[in-house]
């Protein structure tokens, strides 16, 4: 039996125009009913609390949050925070799927510390969309509240854990929970709640209602990946802004290299972006070129001279992504695209020193 995505309400949280349009273009196709946008999560914030006050008694606004992570001025951890902590959420038992390109060890252990329900990283499949959307429907963790966390328990499996046991409260002071009511019966000296209420969100989209199987229709994924091949052009034509913003950066970096930390801050961020989704339209070596010139441009706090050597270096990383994209470069590319790859490994050995 397939889900009923057409009663579902999801926020969808991201400050790239292309990304979120990409996204909402998957969740229309996949046939989920509602789909509200914000550009950040501030608006995403109030967005929340003017539906909540609007909107029925004990009624979230939305089913669900799919949130990118690196936005300004609140990024998704700032959100997520809002969401589990704050007194103005309107349901700190919400999912949330976070989303983005910012994999590294560090941030992912503070989302995962901050409550997220599932974490989808950038470049993300139409399947891979789905499969986040069917497990934080599907198989919602238990909730953990303790002194110093709430959110969905982060213990993924049920393995018994070998090691030094961590845990602050005693098995005499864990309570369990089954709805909100029972927190009346809670005794004194409880240290951790754990709650395992009703899947309100599986039991919404199922089409009868109950603790039925279900799942996302394997056509609705087939319908999505047309729609993708259709914005090919509109991802082509991203990519050339954003070559023409890195060029103009560029520039501005090589009139005073004094300053030129100041544009290479802003290629970063524009790298972050362009590292993401080429290989959803076809374009992997964007990817390849959004990565590494994320990487070079990806400065410490304290640095305020930028060489020479390195400012020829991010050039050769324009050049490349206006090639890929200027001569359509699908793919690996074939012989283009191994060339083009060999003369940005042939820039990065010369910065180095190699």
């Amino acid at each position: 039996m397939s889900y009923r995505l057409d009663r579902l309400s999801i926020l969808l949280v991201e400050d790239s125009d292309i990304i979120r349009k990409l996204l909402f273009s998957i969740l229309r196709s996949l046939d989920v009913g509602q789909i509200h946008t914000a550009r950040n999560g501030q608006e995403a914030i109030d967005f929340l609390v003017s539906r909540s006050r609007s909107g029925l008694p004990g009624q979230a606004p939305v089913d669900l949050i799919l949130s990118d992570l690196v936005m300004s001025p609140t990024d998704g951890a700032m959100l997520l925070r809002w969401v589990r902590r704050s007194d103005d959420s309107p349901d700190r038992f919400m999912p949330f799927v976070m989303i983005s390109g910012a994999v590294d060890r560090k941030r992912v252990q503070e989302v995962r510390d901050l409550g997220v329900s599932e974490f989808l990283a950038k470049p993300f499949s139409i399947a891979a969309v789905a499969a986040h959307l069917q497990a934080a429907i599907e198989n919602p963790r238990q909730f953990v509240l303790t002194q110093d966390y709430f959110g969905p328990d982060r213990r993924r499996t049920s393995q018994e854990y070998e090691g030094p046991d961590k845990r602050i409260a005693k098995k005499n002071e864990v309570a369990v929970l089954y709805s909100a009511r029972s927190l009346r019966s809670v005794p004194g000296n409880t240290k951790c709640w754990i709650f395992r209420l009703p899947n309100r969100v599986k039991d919404k989209v199922l089409a009868l209602g109950g603790s039925l199987e279900g799942g996302i229709d394997p056509s609705l994924l087939r319908a999505a990946e047309q729609q993708i091949q259709k914005m090919e052009s509109d991802y082509a034509d991203w990519v050339r802004d954003y070559a023409r913003q890195l060029q103009a950066h560029h520039e501005i970096a090589l009139k005073d290299p004094g300053m030129a930390w100041k544009p290479l801050r802003e290629m970063n961020l524009i790298a972050h972006e362009l590292r993401g989704q080429g290989s959803t339209f076809g374009y992997p070596l964007i990817t390849t070129f959004g990565r590494s010139l994320y990487e070079y441009t990806a400065l410490d706090k304290d640095t305020t001279g930028v060489s020479p050597e390195l400012l020829e270096l991010i050039k050769a990383h324009i050049d490349g992504l206006r090639a890929v994209i200027g001569d359509k470069v699908k793919g690996d590319g074939g012989a283009i695209g191994k060339e083009l790859v060999r003369m940005l490994q042939i820039a990065v050995k010369k910065y180095k020193g190699g």
